[in-house]
């Protein structure tokens, strides 16, 4: 069994833009790519809401996502891919980072990877771009106009980062946009279209290099 790691923040972990709570299985991302690629491929669900790659939050404990992951590759070795999807928690005012800090946070979450198995395969996704109104009364406090252009540059600096390390890319703001229910999150289109845009990459790269993430019909 082939052994998938998504590794993320509340767009992974699958919460819902009207904050009731979490997509049911077969509704988030993830769990969508589980059932697709059916049993000989494992997909494991390791999204935490409010994550970022190197920041601290200030309000919660335990969402500085360097220090969490070196526990989280051995406590689900052996893998054979990881699938980053981060950045969006970095963009808040209190952490006062440009795409380019965001990004070294990136490159460490990738370093601590070739660190515990070079032999693992990444696949870098560039989160979705923050709503236009994030910012304003009704929605995220802990956003800023500043926060959405920043959101907007990290396609372009993840992308820089794939190719200095060798992974593979895909952004997400490509496929999905934020909810207007909250201007942060996906709704259920959005997870189905980042599933779908996943799962065509996997199954596209199996076919061309045959590295065994899934089985091609």
């Amino acid at each position: 069994m082939k052994q998938i790691l998504c590794f993320g923040d509340s767009n992974t972990y699958g919460y819902k833009p009207d904050k009731s709570g979490r997509f049911p299985w077969g509704v988030r991302w993830t769990s969508i790519l589980a059932e697709k690629f059916g049993r000989d491929v494992n997909v494991i669900e390791e999204g935490l809401c409010g994550r970022t790659t190197i920041f601290d939050d200030v309000f919660r404990v335990g969402r500085k996502g360097s220090e969490s992951f070196p526990a989280i590759l051995e406590s689900h070795t052996p893998l054979d891919l990881i699938i980053i999807m981060l950045g969006t928690n970095d963009c808040k005012t209190y952490n006062h980072a440009s795409a380019d800090r965001i990004g070294k946070g990136i490159e460490k979450l990738i370093q601590q990877i070739r660190k515990a198995d070079p032999a693992i395969d990444i696949l870098l996704v560039s989160p979705i771009e923050l709503g236009e109104d994030v910012w304003k009364p009704g929605f995220d406090p802990e956003f800023d106009q500043h926060s959405v252009k920043v959101s907007k540059e990290l396609k372009q600096t993840y992308l820089k980062i794939a190719w200095k390390y060798g992974c593979d890319f895909l952004a997400a703001s490509d496929v999905a946009k934020p909810s207007k229910a909250d201007m942060e999150h996906m709704n259920e289109k959005g997870h189905k279209n980042l599933a779908k845009a996943i799962e065509s990459f996997l199954v596209e790269k199996e076919r061309n290099h045959s590295n065994n993430y899934v089985n091609v019909v």
